[in-house]
């Protein structure tokens, strides 16, 4: 079950960091963007290190608000829940 979740983890921040990519590439194409929403939505879903890794890595979306707001917003909860998760200890 674990290894399952971990795997899909995974997978959803691969696709989270190429979403972002594909987003930066439209950017400086002049082409059709990506949703605000839907990299938001995906950070939510458990991609926010891959988000996190993107924006810094490929500059994308580092002076735009309020999206920084609401990324560390997602990140901070995200945070405080697995913190609150790993004190609860072993079940």
């Amino acid at each position: 079950m674990w290894t399952l979740a971990a795997f899909g983890l995974i997978a959803l921040n691969i696709a989270t960091f190429a979403v972002f990519a594909l987003d930066k590439q439209r950017a400086r194409d002049g082409g059709r963007r990506m949703a605000e929403r839907t990299l938001l939505l995906m950070a939510a879903l458990g991609g926010a290190p891959a988000a996190l890794a993107a924006q810094q890595i490929l500059r994308h979306k580092t002076r735009k608000q309020p999206f920084g707001a609401r990324l560390a917003g997602i990140v901070g909860a995200q945070a405080v829940v697995l913190a609150l998760w790993l004190a609860r200890g072993p079940a």
